[in-house]
């Protein structure tokens, strides 16, 4: 079959082939490859290429999605690789249970959310996705099916946690959900004047919440440069466990001939999020859908950048080096003429993951994201990388599109660990871009 499978960020858009899971493994039986090998794709809500594999063929795990145990004393859920986190919060709301750690959406599929080793708003008390990951069973292109966990396989358990499905087919999983009182949760606002206020709310915010994030308004200037809402919370004990199943209150029907997101429309919208977040009561109960997904609620809001797509720029910089290189970076982004919608601070833990490649490290981490505006971005993008790379830090493969190999594995000096339990019939364009520059 021949679909766009394109990345979320949309920004290199054509038709791609993939197959099914069931005829990738008669391949695999059979041994009849074709070149440029294979790559899973959950629902692509990666922003990059980490996703494609345009020199080969596509895995559709769409479809694969079955529940196979739930055990309600334990919160233990095994299930295909192709179920979406929004039916396991439904099925564990049942029992009431929720997602150890979340991304910004839900609709990403269990496999996705291992792969990427996501992480939440809550890394400083539960790490990332792969910490509560227990085992799961892995397709390998000699038609071999491998049962990893910690203690069964585990380095090729360690790679493929974070490791961008180049070890195999993630076929199911088991991991461990969380029980909490209610989906709902407590929401507390703390406005926040300037970056040095922020740093100075952040530690003791993560002391007393499981859940913080900091919303910045990336085009102030003058006195209110640095300014934002440090939004934090945890979770109720009301005992509302209602799921809504609705998808997306508004949508965006097609692409825009050029971004909506410029300059003006995002000063206004800025000034009036602030104030009005701000003016919020202070402590507050939000339903989950909106503490977690708001962006949920706008179907296709990647198409408000504009038919040439968007770049996000996620770094983390270890603490000492956040609080002075952060403002620098925004700075940066400022002087460049770009506008970021989304501009996230969040601060990690030191919860380490079980992934060779997982993103995380202890610090902070910026996340801004800009229209494509061609070499104008890409040079800003550039910049922040050598920022990020030249302070300790390192730079979101599952968020990325354009990073220079030599970011990526100043960043990630344990590459070569992956390398070596990459399966050899796996691959993806970032890999390519980047692990493997000048070896091929």
């Amino acid at each position: 079959m021949t679909k766009s499978y394109n990345s979320f960020g949309m920004i290199d858009r054509h038709q791609r082939a993939a197959i099914s899971v069931e005829q990738a493994r008669d391949i695999f039986v059979r041994q009849s490859f074709e070149p440029g090998g294979f790559l899973a794709f959950g629902n692509g809500k990666s922003y990059g290429d980490s996703c494609h594999n345009d020199a080969g063929t596509l895995v559709d795990m769409r479809g694969s999605e079955q529940l196979i145990e739930f055990d309600v004393k334990t919160g233990r859920l095994t299930a295909q690789a192709g179920m979406m986190l929004s039916t396991i919060i439904e099925i564990g709301a049942k029992h009431s249970y929720f997602l150890p750690v979340t991304p910004g959406t839900r609709f990403v599929t269990l496999g996705g959310a291992i792969a990427n080793d996501v992480h939440g708003k809550n890394h400083h008390r539960r790490g990332t996705f792969g910490c509560h990951v227990e085992r799961f069973e892995l397709l390998r292109s000699d038609g071999s099916i491998l049962v990893c966990s910690p203690e069964v396989n585990a380095q090729c358990f360690k790679a493929t946690i974070g490791g961008l499905g180049l070890t195999g087919i993630i076929l199911a999983a088991t991991i461990r959900l969380m029980k909490v009182g209610s989906l709902d949760v407590v929401e507390r606002i703390h406005p926040f004047k300037n970056l040095e206020e922020y740093f100075s709310l952040a530690v003791q915010t993560d002391i007393e919440n499981e859940y913080a994030v900091a919303w910045v308004d990336q085009l102030a200037s003058g006195a209110n440069v640095g300014r934002g809402i440090l939004i934090s919370g945890s979770h109720a004990d009301n005992g509302n466990f209602a799921v809504s199943k609705k998808v997306g209150k508004l949508n965006i029907p097609f692409d825009l001939p050029v971004s909506a997101l410029n300059y003006p429309s995002l000063k206004l919208f800025n000034a009036a999020y602030y104030n009005l977040k701000g003016r919020q009561q202070r402590s507050h109960h939000s339903g989950y859908q909106s503490f977690f997904y708001p962006l949920d609620q706008v179907l296709n809001w990647n198409r408000l950048y504009g038919r040439s797509g968007l770049f996000q720029h996620q770094s983390v910089l270890p603490d000492e080096a956040a609080r002075s290189v952060i403002p620098m970076m925004l700075e940066a982004t400022r002087e460049a003429g770009q506008s970021s919608f989304l501009t996230v601070l969040k601060r990690f833990g030191d919860i380490t993951s079980p992934g060779i490649l997982s993103f995380p490290q202890a610090g902070y981490t910026l996340t801004v994201d800009f229209p494509n505006r061609s070499a104008r971005t890409l040079n800003l993008l550039a910049e922040l990388d050598r920022m990020t790379i030249a302070n300790g830090g390192r730079v979101n493969p599952y968020k990325d599109q354009r990073m220079e190999a030599e970011v990526f594995k100043a960043g990630f000096p344990r590459w070569e660990e992956l390398e070596k339990e990459r399966d050899p019939a796996f691959s993806s364009n970032f890999w390519r871009r980047t692990a493997l520059a000048g070896a091929m």
